[in-house]
């Protein structure tokens, strides 16, 4: 017997998340990266959980930090995320959602019951991996106990405050190598940066949320890229 479709629902949002879901119905690919999918369907279809929960403080966003010891984007705060496997179904309907629900199980410990997906944002691309990354919203509505699954994966699991990537003083401007420049956040211990900074970036701007910061304190990149 198939297994149900996951259906994105808005129903039975909290009432701060009204500016996400602003965010989800009308943002513009460009609006959040200039890295769109290659037109000729090349490379490797991905997806990310960005879960929103109701922490002490607030709103707040899961992350986990990756292992050091891994090929790609070692040692980098993340949403929990991953390739899609065949499993995960067609990859233009729901495969992506169901990817991103396995692999924050997979990472985190999460049970993927007490999500509920509530929109998908465009399909993004990380030229230096290759990857095609579709980013799912999800609402924490019954939290479960998270943690490191499995170490050669994750070093850590962590929520992060709305209130504190919004907080100037937690804010700053990667310099990479390479001359690129972007968004980044001091929070938790962690330098969160790259792909993971850019996507929290642009839904603290679009939803209203940012508040005015220093684009010129800058963080260089030399031994964490």
């Amino acid at each position: 017997m198939p297994e149900m479709p996951v259906v994105p629902s808005k129903d039975g949002l909290p009432d701060w998340l009204d500016p996400v879901v602003h965010v989800v119905e009308t943002v513009e690919p460009l609006q959040l990266s200039r890295f769109l999918p290659p037109g000729n369907g090349a490379g490797r279809q991905s997806a990310v959980l960005i879960l929103f929960g109701d922490g002490q403080r607030g709103p707040e966003l899961l992350l986990m930090e990756r292992a050091s010891s891994l090929r790609s984007h070692a040692g980098q705060p993340a949403f929990p995320g991953g390739a899609l496997d065949p499993e995960d179904g067609d990859p233009t309907a729901d495969g992506p959602l169901r990817a991103a629900l396995r692999e924050a199980e997979e990472e985190t410990g999460l049970d993927p019951a007490g999500v509920q997906i509530f929109g998908v944002l465009p399909k993004l691309y990380i030229p230096v991996s290759g990857f095609v990354v579709t980013p799912v919203l999800g609402w924490w509505r019954e939290p479960s106990p998270v943690g490191v699954v499995d170490p050669n994966e994750t070093a850590r699991v962590f929520t992060v405050p709305v209130a504190d990537l919004t907080e100037p003083a937690n804010r700053a401007t990667t310099v990479h190598p390479s001359g690129h420049r972007g968004p980044a956040f001091l929070v938790e211990s962690a330098l969160v940066w790259g792909f993971t900074a850019g996507i929290i970036d642009r839904l603290l701007h679009y939803a209203g949320w940012e508040r005015p910061w220093d684009g010129d304190r800058q963080v260089p990149l030399d031994g964490r890229a």
